[in-house]
């Protein structure tokens, strides 16, 4: 299957919806990106798309990449130099889990969908938001 096909334009427009609503609560930048398939490890892939994509480029470098490879059926979580700066590195597991038990389920729009807004939520505590906060990176799902 084609990653822009994986899920619908209306699923898309969900997505999108809980990236926007989970970054109203913090500075970070939350984008996901879905490949057709990873022959590798996924999060080695994951850190060329978070460069590719201009993720560092970030004031705060408070990036966060859900990247997901539809077809291969593996995803990973990264974030940026500046939260892992300041979180546990075992920061992503539960966001991970969340993700991973709707995917059984074959619910990946809900899946993605609580893994921002959980992510956002975690992100609250280290990089709130500001009055004078500006979305640095686009909200749309890459492919």
């Amino acid at each position: 299957m084609r990653a822009d096909k994986f899920l619908t334009a209306e699923q898309q427009e969900t997505v999108v919806s809980a990236v926007r609503c989970a970054e109203r609560g913090t500075s970070g930048e939350i984008r996901i990106h879905i490949d057709a398939n990873c022959t590798g490890d996924p999060v080695k892939r994951a850190e060329e798309v978070f460069v590719k994509l201009g993720m560092h480029r970030t004031e705060l470098r408070n990036g966060v990449l859900i990247y997901l490879a539809c077809n291969s059926r593996v995803f990973a979580i990264i974030g940026d130099k500046g939260i892992n700066d300041v979180v546990p590195e075992d920061f992503w597991i539960d966001v991970a889990q969340t993700m991973s038990d709707s995917f059984r389920k074959g619910d990946f729009t809900g899946g993605l969908c609580q893994a921002v807004q959980l992510a956002g939520e975690k992100l609250k505590s280290f990089f709130p938001h500001k009055v004078d906060d500006v979305n640095e990176l686009p909200d749309e799902i890459s492919f």
